[in-house]
């Protein structure tokens, strides 16, 4: 909004609104980057699974290699979910230290 002064402050509900949007979008962001990367873990895994445990691929898995691919995935997501906590836990410290002026040291 303009006057004869210049431009005019947005009124409160407005900076709502706009912070309301904002986080809106980042939302879908965070979605979406979620999605991405769920996609991503499966088909590493798939990946890595199967070029471990199907050597001689044919039209169905033997019943050692359905054992190993399930194997492998369980593994596969007990390190994935291990490394995602020691993130988050080591994001979680740096952000404490920064809101309490400290650096942070790795």
């Amino acid at each position: 909004m303009s006057s004869l002064f210049g431009r005019v402050a947005p009124q409160p509900q407005q900076q709502q609104t706009d912070a309301q949007k904002k986080e809106a979008v980042m939302n879908s962001v965070r979605q979406e980057v979620a999605a991405a990367n769920a996609k991503e873990l499966v088909d590493n895994m798939t990946e890595k699974c199967y070029a471990k445990c199907v050597t001689k691929p044919g039209t169905s898995l033997t019943s050692s290699e359905e054992t190993c691919v399930g194997r492998c995935m369980e593994l596969y997501l007990q390190a994935f979910t291990a490394v995602t906590t020691t993130y988050r836990t080591r994001l979680g410290k740096e952000r404490l230290a920064e809101l309490h002026g400290e650096s942070s040291s790795s």
